[in-house]
């Protein structure tokens, strides 16, 4: 059976900064209708920064919609037709105040795929030089460094809720494991 849904109308009922909201009018895949509500963002970028002592540099910082802070590894929106890899290392530098000498994209993260066309590109980054921080206008954080296999404990104790900084740490701990990155260490 395909399971492709055709869209027949794209009807936007908001436009703002940072998503679009749509209701569209598409059809099941036998053809019969139905209604999609669609949520529009550019994307975004995550990094795990990995230290030449094994660890990583996270961020926390308030997110309004859970009313909470969060721990995150350094995250940001991609602006239109930015690089991703470009705008991740921005991000690393802005947030955390380091610099990559390497770095590797791990691939994609889709956080909400029922409703949100968002797409997280995800990144390693390591051999970091320390620069100077400059987080955006209105943006508070404050910077934590974690062991990785700490790290690694906590998403498994459910101590970090935010899926793309769970789905880095274990990406990057298994890179460590199979030997592809060292740590930083030169």
């Amino acid at each position: 059976m395909k399971l492709f849904e055709k869209t027949v109308e794209k009807n936007y009922v908001y436009e703002g900064r940072i998503i679009n909201v749509r209701k569209d009018k598409a059809e099941h895949p036998d053809g019969t209708p139905c209604t999609r509500e669609v949520v529009e963002h550019n994307g975004g970028v995550c990094v795990a920064p990995l230290t030449d002592n094994g660890e990583l540099i996270f961020v926390r910082q308030f997110r309004y919609p859970y009313g909470e802070v969060v721990l995150e590894l350094p995250a940001g929106k991609l602006e239109k037709g930015e690089d991703d890899g470009d705008a991740g290392m921005r991000e690393l530098e802005e947030e955390t105040g380091h610099i990559a000498r390497e770095y590797h994209k791990l691939g994609v993260f889709y956080p909400t795929p029922g409703y949100c066309g968002e797409v997280i590109h995800l990144y390693a980054a390591w051999k970091l030089v320390e620069t100077e921080a400059h987080p955006d206008e209105g943006e508070f954080l404050e910077v934590e460094k974690i062991q990785l296999e700490e790290a690694v404990d906590m998403v498994m104790r459910g101590e970090i809720p935010d899926g793309k900084t769970q789905t880095l740490i274990m990406r990057v701990a298994e890179m460590k494991r199979r030997g592809i990155i060292d740590g930083g260490a030169e």
